[in-house]
């Protein structure tokens, strides 16, 4: 590939792009910034540059598929909160879907419990769990309660959501149906 002067914002989104083609077509441990630096058409040190090692190019990657995922969720619609979260949920899968690999990257692999790549999820769980809490209306006593209860609630529904992709024993609907009536 040609190089191209781009800024910086530029230059870090095409890193992202082609990290993450690579991430959703190859195995983690296949994946080198090398190979990125090859495929973008920079130098290793511009690459690393811009991210210092595998894990924290993951990382970004991840971080910028939940951001898409999270400007899909919020609820202040006029719909009543229980379906807004139904159609969150959905979406959820949908994404989780689609990223399938990355999803096993980030929950199933042997960087899984690394604090670079926990953090965007940590981050995202906890957006999700305040943007339901501010649309319940609840205040006081009854908001922690439920901050509680919808913490653990978000992570039975990662875990549950790995677990489909893995097995895909159950359909979507079932999934669906299972969080909600959680």
């Amino acid at each position: 590939m040609p190089r191209s002067r781009l800024s910086p914002s530029q230059r870090r989104e095409q890193l992202l792009d082609a990290g993450e083609a690579m991430f959703l077509a190859v195995p983690y441990d296949e994946v080198s910034l090398e190979d990125l630096a090859t495929r973008v058409g920079v130098s290793r040190a511009l690459a690393y540059h811009y991210f210092p090692d595998k894990k924290e190019l993951f990382s970004a990657v991840w971080k910028r598929a939940h951001n898409e995922l999270l400007e899909q969720a919020s609820f202040d619609r006029p719909t009543p909160l229980g379906e807004q979260v139904r159609q969150s949920l959905i979406a959820h899968l949908r994404f989780y879907e689609r990223n399938a690999p990355l999803v096993f990257i980030a929950n199933r692999s042997e960087i899984a419990a690394d604090s670079v790549v926990r953090q965007p999820i940590s981050e995202d769980l906890d957006t999700m769990r305040l943007r339901l809490l501010d649309a319940s209306g609840l205040k006081g006593r009854a908001r922690d309660i439920a901050s509680a209860g919808l913490a653990g609630w978000l992570a039975f529904i990662r875990e549950v959501t790995v677990e489909w992709l893995s097995h895909r024993k159950v359909s979507r609907r079932d999934v669906v149906e299972l969080c909600m009536n959680t």
